[in-house]
């Protein structure tokens, strides 16, 4: 609210409190923003409204009529689209050394602003950007007994970048302290941007309340003698996935924040909740994909091995499986030519990427019509970011009409910065809800019961994260997905054997063989993105200190690929085949990794 208030003209000397007054225009434009972004709770412009805050303004008698102006122009704004909430920042009184003088009258300051805010009737009461753990109890107290029980209060914490308090207190003992006061709700706002955030939330779950994280968009930086926040609202997206993959609640944005950050949030915020129905809520029976397709069926479909040949291989021999994706423009003639030379030399099938890195590209299912007019098998990776129910349905069923018989479903991550950074996420479905559909047409039933006349016959595919931040959730997910139709789990590229060995040794409890996932490090500089920018992958401190000994060029390309091969070779007798996606498409480097493990034809 700050930043955005000083972007519209206002010096960051004035009373921005004050506005809710004198330009609630102003500030109901902002919240109309943020709800328009896809914000669902907003917070009201209320921060330093206490007496202590309001004193420097001599306005301390003010108390009551600038929260009750604050949450009206928030509800006049909103129109019942989203939830309001009070905003309770810091008195501004140093509590380190605090009296019982001192605590009385921060106490009461705080109290008698959550008495206005509950008053004009908001939906909850947030206790922010607290640095003191005695200010946050008193905070969280007055919420209480301001509120009587009727709204959940919130005890929200800002932390240095160690994922402490002030006075030392670690991220996870502050969450159980609050939930012993009677908080409802614990988290992180402000500090240091995501990283630092994403850290201090994972511990505070442990303390068994709803996490909720709103970081600032990284630390502020001087551009033009002005103080800039720079991290991008597509950074700032990927960060509040994998919030939600750790468990938190709710996330949102503070210092900083523009509504294309929170484009972002609400992007990664429908991919959690579509993940969330399909693992246990009744959402998807409205949408016909919850059932026990034995009780719908008249069609049975083919085997497997009977579906196509990448499906007759699984199980029987080594399967090999390389990315190959559609050209940036219309000139297909180099790829199909790749795409040929690698099953010349041995590659079982090629997989097609669905909107590589977020250019403008052919669609992958065009692609693959293409190659399998040159005689090329391909895996069609169908993803739940960028079509709704009706287009999926439509996209399989085309899919399968073009010959098309092999399918790796995943969720999609959130819409890349690319080309187009305005591109909107759908998620009507994830990789679950996917698996279900595409199961539901092989056995010639729609998503609403219907019989189809005739079934599909797609081997299904599906991925998985073995070095995933909540490995636990990415395991009940792989059961579920199995339990909706997947055959084969194709991973993420792994370079920690004891997280292959996990994986395996649970995949082989689930029953449902592996395709391990290789990806040739180019260069120390690739290794260092992937391991710090890339959801999902996790490379080891040795693996990147022998890249940076490596350097870049043909020496790192070559210890890139000596690493995948060392993987490779270790776990060869345990997995169905591998899958690899050359660095830079540099396809040459995959015939390398897999040299010596090809069935040529």
């Amino acid at each position: 609210m700050g930043t955005q208030i000083y972007e519209r003209g206002v010096l960051y000397s004035a009373l921005f409190e004050g506005l809710n007054v004198s330009r609630p225009e102003l500030i109901g434009s902002i919240h109309r923003d943020y709800v328009n972004a896809g914000a669902t709770v907003i917070e009201t412009n209320t921060f330093g409204a206490n007496a202590l805050r309001l004193e420097r303004h001599g306005a301390v008698q003010r108390v009551k009529e600038l929260n009750r102006a604050g949450v009206l122009v928030a509800r006049e704004a909103v129109e019942g689209r989203a939830y309001v909430v009070g905003a309770m920042g810091p008195s501004g009184y140093f509590l380190g050394e605090a009296g019982a003088d001192d605590l009385a009258k921060v106490s009461d300051a705080l109290r008698e602003q959550a008495d206005a805010l509950c008053e004009a009737g908001v939906d909850g009461l947030v206790v922010e950007t607290m640095r003191q753990p005695a200010e946050l109890r008193l905070g969280v107290e007055a919420a209480l007994a301001a509120s009587g029980g009727k709204v959940p209060v919130f005890a929200i914490v800002t932390l240095d970048e160690a994922g402490r308090m002030a006075d030392g207190t670690d991220a996870a003992e502050i969450a159980r302290r609050a939930r012993d006061w009677g908080a409802h709700v614990v988290g992180v706002n402000c500090s240091d941007g995501p990283m630092h955030v994403l850290e201090a939330v994972r511990r505070m779950t442990e303390a068994g309340l709803p996490v909720v994280a709103y970081p600032n968009a990284g630390l502020p930086q001087r551009v033009d003698d002005r103080m800039v926040y720079v991290t991008t609202p597509e950074y700032f997206g990927v960060y509040a996935r994998r919030m939600f993959k750790v468990g938190v609640a709710a996330v949102g944005g503070c210092c900083g924040t523009t509504p294309d950050h929170i484009k972002r949030v609400a992007a990664a915020a429908r991919m959690a909740k579509a993940t969330e129905s399909e693992e246990g809520s009744d959402e998807n029976d409205s949408r016909g994909l919850a059932y026990d397709v034995s009780t719908l069926a008249s069609v049975h479909p083919p085997p497997v091995e009977a579906r196509s040949p990448f499906g007759a291989k699984i199980g029987k021999q080594f399967v090999v499986s390389v990315e190959v994706n559609p050209p940036v423009g219309l000139d297909l003639a180099k790829t199909i030519a790749t795409a040929r030379s690698l099953v010349a030399a041995g590659v079982d099938v090629v997989n097609i990427a669905d909107g590589a890195r977020a250019q403008a590209r052919m669609s992958n299912l065009a692609m693959a019509a293409r190659l399998a007019e040159a005689g090329v098998e391909s895996i069609l990776h169908v993803c739940g970011r960028d079509r709704n129910l009706l287009a999926q349905i439509a996209h399989l069923i085309g899919a399968h009409a073009l010959g098309i018989r092999n399918l790796v479903v995943i969720t999609g991550d959130p819409p890349k910065m690319g080309d187009f950074p305005d591109s909107t996420a759908v998620y009507d479905l994830d990789s679950i809800g996917l698996l279900k559909l595409a199961t539901r047409l092989n056995h010639g039933v729609d998503p609403a019961g219907k019989p189809l006349g005739s079934g599909t016959s797609f081997v299904l595919a599906t991925g998985a994260e073995p070095a995933a931040l909540d490995y636990d959730r990415e395991l009940r997910r792989l059961r579920e997905k199995k339990l909706a139709g997947a055959e084969v789990v194709m991973t993420q590229p792994v370079y920690d054997a004891g997280t292959v060995e996990r994986f395996l040794r649970d995949a082989e409890t689930i029953g449902i063989p592996v395709l391990l996932g290789l990806l040739p490090l180019a260069s120390s500089r690739n290794a260092e993105f992937l391991h710090n920018e890339v959801p999902g992958m996790q490379i080891p401190e040795p693996v990147r200190e022998r890249m940076r000994k490596a350097g870049s060029g043909p020496g790192a390309r070559k210890e890139g690929v000596a690493i995948a091969r060392e993987m490779l070779e270790q776990f060869h007798g345990r997995i169905a085949g591998a899958y690899v996606m050359p660095p830079l498409e540099r396809h040459e480097l995959a015939l390398e990794v897999v040299d010596g493990y090809l069935t040529k034809p």
